[in-house]
C-alpha cells in the first residue's frame, strides 16, 4: 500500500472491488474514511447502517424550489463505496464524502454553464451519480478508459475485461496498486482535459484530505473512482486548488435517501455508470462473501435460472444443471479465465436449457441477470411532507411499493379497494403515474377497476415536485384540480377533469370544476368539442354512484349538451372531407355509447331523430352517413328493408365508387355480422361490385379491402365461404313466407321439458 493517504481506484458497483476494498480496509485499520460522493449529504451518513434501510437505494440532491433540478447517487450492496461506509460506521471511525458539493454543480448548471465533461452511458468508472435531466454528451476518451485498456488486452469491451480481471478475482491485495499505476499510464498518455469540472473535482477532492490530515487523521482511506486515483496521490498545489475552486456559485439543496431498482444500475436505463448485470454481479458478492468455489457460484446461478425456466413451463431437469456447468467449465478453460463468467453461463443456459433459443434468454436477462429487487430506507430518513403522507397511506392500504409490476382487482363495494382507487386516481391527478388504470374484461362490472402498479425512482422527484399543491395526497391533488380547472384549455379537457375529480373523491374541488364547467359549456359552440365533451360525463353520470360520489349537478350539463348537439349536428356533418369525416365518424361514436350508457328515453329519442336527419342530408360523407344507418337499424329505428334501400341509393350511379366505398364502410366497419345475417345486402353490394366497370373496380377494391380488414377473422372467413359457394341465405321477409313445420318443432318439445324442469310444455304450436 502507498503512504498515507491510502488511496483505493475502485469501480462503481463492482463486487470484486467491493470485495478486495473490505478486505484492504480491515488490513489497513484507518481512522477516517473519505469516499468519493456529495459532501452536501454526510449528514445522511449514519442511516446507512440503520436495520431497516436496504439496498439498493440512492441519495436524491435536489434543489427545493426547482425539484426536478435533481441528482441520483445509487447505491447497491455491492457498490465498493457502500462496503466502505458501512464499514467506517461498523467501526466508529470517521466517514465523509470528499466530491465536489452538488451545490457548485448545479450552482453552475443553473447559470447555463455547459458540463461538456458528463460521462457517456458506458463510464465504467468515471460518475457516479445520475442527474434527472442529462446533457448531450461530447465525444470523450475519458469515458470509457477501460475500454482502452480491454482493447489492449484483446478483449471485446471494458466490462469483459474488467469482470475477468477484478471481479472474479479469488485474491485482490494487490488489485489498488495494480489499478493506480494503470491508470497513472493511461493519463500520462491523454492530453490535458480542457473542461474545468473534472479538475474541479479533483482539487476538492485533494483539499478534503488536507483538511482531514490537518484534524489529526493518520491513516485516511481514500475510495474514489479508479480513474480519479493518480490524481490524489499528490497533494502538493494547495495554492492552485485553492484558486480553481474560488468563487464557484452555489445554491441551496435538500437530500435525502430514496429506494433504488437494480433496473436502474443497468446501462439500458441510461445511468452513466451503469452497468451491464447487476443481479449477476449480487449474486457473485453473495456467493464470494460465502466463500463458495467457483463451480459452487456457477452452479448456484445455474438453479437460480433452472428455477426461473420451470416456473415457466420450461423443462429443465437437474441433468441440465449438471451440463450446464460442465459446458461453462469447459467454455472458461478454453478461454483461458479462471472460472465461467456470464457470458459463459449464458451461453450454456442458451445450448442446454432452451435448445438453441434465443427468447428465453430475454426472460432469464429481465428477470436475473438485471432483476426488480427494490430497496427500502427507513422511517427515520428525512422526507417532504408530501412523501411522508404517501408513506403512511401505503402501509394503511396494504399497497406496497413494488419495482416489478403487480395487478389490482378492486371491488369497489370493499372499503378498503374503494379507498385505494381513490388514492391511485389522486396520485395521476398529481401527475404520479403510479398505477395504471386497465381495461376492465367485465369482472365485477360498475364494481370492478384492474390497476397495474409499478414504482420507478423517478417517481420520488415527481412526488417531492407535486408538493408545491399541498402537504397531503387528498390537499395536493385538490389544489391542482382548482389549478386545472382554471386553465383548461376546451371543453373536453374540462370534462376529463371532471371525472377523474369524482373518481379521485375530491368533494372540495367538485364545485370550482363544476363552477368552470359550466361557464365553459355556456360558451362552446363548436359541435365537435361539444361531441367531446359529452362521453366523460356520461361516465360520471352512470358510474358515479357506484363509487359513492354526489353526480347530481352534472346531470344539468348533460341535458344542455344533448340538446345543442341535436341541434347543430346535421349542419355540421354536410360537406366534410375524408378527414374531418374520419374525426366526426369517431365522435358520432363515442356521442352513441355514451347515450346508451345513459339509458334516458329521452336523450335516445333525440340522438335517433338527430341521426334520422343526418341520413336524409344530400351533401352528408359517406362514412357519417353509413355510420348514421348502421345505427338506426341496431336499434331497431330503421327497419332492414329501409336500410336496403337507402344502402341502394348509396351505390347507385349517382354516387361514384369512393363514395359508395365509404358509405360501406361506415354502415360495416368493426361488423362483418350484418352483411354475414342479412342476404338482402349482401345481393345489394355483391350486384353492385358485379357492375362496376373494370376501370373503376381496381381504384374501389382497395377501399373495400380497408373495411373488411376491420372485420373478425371468424366472419372474413365465413364471408369467403359465403362468396366462394355462392349459397345464399333466405331474406327475413323470405323466411316470414316460409311454412312453418310442426312436426320437427313438436319433437324438441320433450328435451325441452326435460331440460328446463317442466312437466308439461303445452303444445301452442
Amino acid at each position: 500500500m502507498t503512504p498515507s493517504p491510502y488511496i483505493f481506484g475502485i469501480r462503481h458497483h463492482g463486487p470484486g472491488s467491493a470485495r478486495s476494498l473490505r478486505a484492504a480496509l480491515q488490513q489497513l485499520q484507518p481512522d477516517c474514511v473519505l469516499v468519493e460522493g456529495p459532501p452536501d449529504a454526510d449528514a445522511l451518513i449514519p442511516l446507512l447502517a440503520h436495520p431497516n434501510m436496504q439496498p439498493p437505494v440512492a441519495l436524491l440532491l435536489y434543489m427545493p424550489d426547482q425539484p426536478r433540478q435533481a441528482v441520483y447517487y445509487p447505491f447497491a450492496l455491492f457498490s465498493p463505496e457502500w462496503q466502505a461506509l458501512s464499514y467506517a460506521l461498523a467501526q466508529g471511525i470517521t466517514a465523509r464524502f470528499m466530491d465536489l458539493p452538488q451545490a457548485c454543480q448545479l450552482g453552475e448548471m443553473r447559470q447555463g454553464i455547459e458540463d461538456e465533461d458528463k460521462p457517456s452511458q458506458h463510464d465504467d468508472i468515471g460518475e457516479n451519480h445520475e442527474s434527472s435531466n442529462p446533457q448531450p454528451l461530447t465525444p470523450n476518451p475519458r469515458a470509457d478508459p477501460l475500454g482502452w485498456l480491454a482493447q489492449a488486452a484483446g478483449y471485446s469491451d471494458g466490462e469483459r475485461w474488467w469482470e475477468q480481471m477484478v471481479e472474479h478475482r479469488r485474491d485482490g491485495s494487490e488489485i489498488f496498486a495494480a489499478i493506480l499505476e494503470a491508470m497513472a499510464a493511461l493519463r500520462a498518455e491523454l492530453p490535458p482535459d480542457p473542461h474545468p469540472r473534472e479538475a474541479q473535482r479533483e482539487a476538492y477532492m485533494r483539499q478534503s484530505i488536507r483538511a482531514a490530515q490537518a484534524e489529526g487523521y493518520q491513516r485516511i482511506a481514500v475510495v474514489c473512482g479508479a480513474w480519479h486515483a493518480p490524481a490524489l496521490t499528490d497533494l502538493a498545489g494547495t495554492k492552485a486548488d485553492t484558486t480553481l475552486l474560488k468563487g464557484l456559485p452555489k445554491v441551496k439543496l435538500q437530500a435525502t435517501w430514496v429506494p433504488w431498482t437494480h433496473g436502474r444500475l443497468a446501462y439500458g436505463s441510461g445511468y452513466g455508470a451503469g452497468i451491464e448485470s447487476p443481479g449477476w454481479y449480487e449474486h457473485l458478492w453473495h456467493a464470494t462473501s460465502a466463500g463458495y468455489t467457483p463451480t459452487e457460484v456457477a452452479a448456484r446461478w445455474l438453479v437460480r435460472v433452472a428455477r426461473l425456466l420451470r416456473e415457466q413451463d420450461f423443462d429443465v431437469s437437474s441433468a441440465h444443471v449438471i451440463e450446464a456447468v460442465r459446458l461453462a467449465e469447459a467454455l472458461a478453460a478454453l478461454r483461458d479465465r479462471p472460472l465461467p463468467g456470464l457470458a459463459e453461463l449464458n451461453e450454456a443456459v442458451q445450448a442446454v436449457f432452451c435448445g438453441g433459443s434465443v427468447l428465453p434468454m430475454r426472460l432469464v436477462h429481465e428477470q436475473l441477470i438485471v432483476g426488480e429487487t427494490l430497496g427500502a430506507v427507513p422511517a427515520e430518513t428525512p422526507l417532504a411532507p408530501l412523501q411522508q403522507d404517501l408513506a403512511r397511506e401505503q402501509k394503511r392500504l396494504r399497497l406496497p411499493a413494488s419495482a416489478s409490476w403487480r395487478d389490482y382487482d378492486l371491488d369497489l363495494r370493499k372499503p378498503t379497494d374503494l379507498e385505494r382507487s381513490h388514492l391511485l386516481h389522486r396520485l395521476n391527478l398529481l401527475a404520479i403515474p403510479w398505477g395504471k388504470l386497465q381495461r376492465s374484461n367485465g369482472g365485477k362490472g360498475t364494481f370492478h377497476e384492474l390497476w397495474r402498479v409499478q414504482w420507478q425512482p423517478e417517481l420520488a422527484v415527481t412526488l417531492i415536485e407535486a408538493g408545491i399543491w399541498g402537504n397531503t395526497i387528498a390537499d395536493a391533488a385538490t389544489a391542482r384540480a382548482c389549478a386545472d380547472a382554471e386553465t383548461a384549455a376546451d371543453l373536453p379537457v374540462l370534462t376529463r377533469l371532471v371525472d377523474q375529480v369524482l373518481l379521485a373523491d375530491l368533494p372540495a374541488a367538485i364545485d370550482a370544476v363544476m363552477a368552470r364547467l359550466h361557464d365553459r359549456a355556456a360558451l362552446a359552440s363548436d359541435v365537435g368539442v361539444l361531441m367531446e365533451a359529452l362521453p366523460p360525463l356520461a361516465n360520471v353520470q352512470r358510474y358515479g354512484n357506484v363509487r359513492r360520489t354526489d353526480t347530481a349537478a352534472v346531470a344539468h350539463v348533460i341535458d344542455g349538451l344533448v340538446l345543442r348537439i341535436g341541434v347543430g349536428l346535421p349542419a355540421a356533418c354536410a360537406a366534410l372531407d375524408d378527414d374531418a369525416a374520419q374525426a366526426m365518424f369517431e365522435r358520432v361514436l363515442a356521442v352513441n355509447s355514451a347515450l346508451a350508457l345513459l339509458q334516458h328515453t329521452d336523450y335516445t329519442a333525440t340522438w335517433q331523430a338527430v341521426l334520422q336527419r343526418v341520413c336524409d342530408l344530400r351533401v352528408v360523407h359517406g362514412l357519417v352517413g353509413g355510420r348514421a344507418c348502421r345505427i338506426l337499424l341496431d336499434t331497431g329505428a330503421l327497419s332492414a328493408d329501409e336500410g336496403a334501400r337507402r344502402l341502394s341509393l348509396a351505390l347507385s350511379a349517382a354516387s361514384g365508387p369512393p363514395e359508395a366505398a365509404a358509405w360501406i364502410e361506415g354502415l360495416l366497419r368493426d361488423s362483418g355480422a350484418l352483411l354475414l345475417h342479412d342476404t338482402l345486402l349482401w345481393q345489394i353490394i355483391d350486384g353492385w361490385l358485379h357492375d362496376l366497370p373494370a376501370a373503376l373496380f381496381l381504384p374501389t377494391l382497395p377501399l373495400l379491402r380497408r373495411t373488411f380488414a376491420t372485420f373478425q377473422p371468424a366472419e372474413r372467413r365465413m364471408l369467403g365461404e359465403r362468396a366462394r359457394t355462392g349459397a345464399a341465405t333466405l331474406s327475413v321477409s323470405e323466411r316470414a313466407n316460409q311454412r312453418f313445420d310442426v312436426a320437427r318443432a313438436k319433437a324438441t318439445l320433450p328435451l325441452l321439458t326435460q331440460l328446463m324442469g317442466l312437466q308439461v310444455i303445452e303444445e301452442n304450436v
